[in-house]
């Protein structure tokens, strides 16, 4: 599936002023613990998180995660949207908490 169906379906709010890349979404993972998140965390995987600081935009370019998805409507730090920008990752939202934002992508990865 389409990172743009994604965001359509669940009606994510885009942080990011970049254009969302077509990206197809494999999987996505849940986690706050970054040293965690570098070991686990695959491409094209969407990160879902809680860590809103400029050290999530640099692990998620590290490891070419497809868009950072922000849970209870938290919202980015400006380094951590600039940082993102600057490497293409879209920043992402919903007010969902991390248990069912993470049910509802895996349902519609697995239809």
């Amino acid at each position: 599936m389409k990172l743009t169906e994604i965001i359509e379906s669940l009606h994510l709010t885009c942080f990011t002023e970049e254009e969302i890349p077509n990206r197809d979404i494999t999987a996505c993972y849940a986690g706050d613990l970054l040293s965690d998140v570098m070991g686990t965390l695959n491409e094209n995987e969407i990160w879902i998180t809680l860590q809103t600081h400029k050290n999530v935009a640099a692990i998620a370019s590290l490891k070419d995660a497809a868009a950072i998805l922000l849970v209870k409507d938290l919202n980015p730090d400006a380094d951590m949207l600039f940082h993102a920008g600057e490497e293409g990752i879209p920043v992402l939202g919903t007010e969902e908490n991390t248990f069912v934002i993470s049910g509802k992508i895996y349902q519609l990865l697995n239809k």
